[in-house]
């Protein structure tokens, strides 16, 4: 791509958080609970003398952040509320700061509408209010689709009690990402040691395993128009679609897994769409493009757990067609995320 290309950088998993939602992470991190998001939630919220590791990125929205995307070229971020979202906390509180946190975004967004689109916070504790704050989010504040952080209480969106949750997605039209967290209880054991918990291996293994007991439990049948995104190159699902293919389709003849209309490999390649996020990669990049087509891969950063500068290189220099890196860089999130079109 040529130097003074000036092709539109849309990034499109960023992160942010408010001062509220910490507070109460570090009262949470304070707590005796043994869940497998500890060790991320104690480094950030309660690191000694406040001093946490990127939470006064993550606090700050209109003044290093804008800097740092001016500096690297970057003209709008799709930000959302960062892991664990409000997921740990009871229902009363989550679907209280979920709120405050949707009409913080939507204030940003207002005050920068050509910087920031943004991804609404639900509280999947109590679908019922998780259902009135999506239709709140997109019908009133305008915001640009949502984020969940996985499991919630070791549940997944399989469990037909989060059905209303998918239904509102899709008849809101909506693209909800599904954002990685410690695993589930019964699965974290093995990610227990060596810094294997968080995104150096157990995110993207628990991600991948709730997108695929989504696709074999047959929510894609129920929900045909849903758009589910993953991160970090689709956390590696679609290089495991033969195999997910053959072994589902022994599965359902042995009557251990429901009877589907298609193959999962082909509810992948229709209901999901996945971003470059912390995975800069040729050869996966590649790789995504040829498996799923590049309309169905939009770049992102994941700031500030990744510095933005070599995230821009990488797509800048990426060994793909100028077509394919407009795709990936800008229209895809405008056509996914419902952005504007740069004027």
């Amino acid at each position: 791509m040529a130097a003074d290309a000036r092709t539109r950088r849309i990034a499109t998993e960023e992160a942010f958080t408010i001062p509220e939602v910490a507070a109460k992470l570090r009262e949470v991190a304070r707590s005796p609970t043994d869940s497998s998001d500890l060790p991320l939630v104690k480094g950030i919220y309660d690191a000694p003398e406040g001093g946490g590791a990127f939470l006064e990125e993550l606090l700050d929205l209109e003044d290093v952040r804008i800097r740092d995307m001016d500096d690297n070229g970057v003209d709008m971020e799709v930000l959302s509320l960062t892991a664990p979202g409000v997921q740990m906390f009871d229902a009363d509180t989550a679907t209280e700061l979920a709120t405050l946190a949707n009409d913080r975004l939507a204030e940003v967004i207002s005050r920068h509408p050509t910087r920031f689109a943004g991804l609404a916070s639900f509280a999947p504790q109590s679908p019922k209010r998780a259902v009135a704050e999506m239709e709140r989010a997109i019908k009133e504040l305008k915001l640009n689709g949502f984020v969940v952080n996985s499991h919630t209480h070791s549940e997944y969106l399989d469990d037909p009690k989060y059905f209303p949750v998918l239904e509102a997605a899709e008849a809101l039209g909506a693209c909800l990402y599904i954002h990685p967290r410690g695993a589930a209880a019964g699965l974290e054991l093995p990610f227990r040691h060596y810094g294997l918990h968080a995104a150096q291996w157990g995110y993207g293994l628990e991600v991948a395993t709730h997108a695929v007991r989504m696709i074999v439990a047959g929510v894609f049948d129920r929900f045909p128009n849903l758009k589910i995104c993953l991160g970090h190159m689709g956390e590696a699902v679609h290089l495991w679609l033969w195999r997910i293919d053959f072994m589902n389709e022994r599965a359902q003849r042995g009557g251990i897994a429901p009877r589907l209309e298609l193959k999962p490999s082909e509810y992948f390649k229709r209901n999901f769409v996945i971003t470059t996020s912390g995975q800069e990669s040729d050869l996966a990049l590649e790789f995504s493009i040829k498996a799923l087509g590049a309309e169905n891969v939009m770049w992102a950063i994941d700031y500030p757990y990744q510095p933005t500068a070599p995230a821009v290189a990488w797509m800048d220099a990426a060994p793909i067609s100028d077509a394919d890196r407009e795709l990936i860089y800008h229209a895809n999130a405008e056509r996914i995320f419902g952005i504007a079109p740069k004027a």
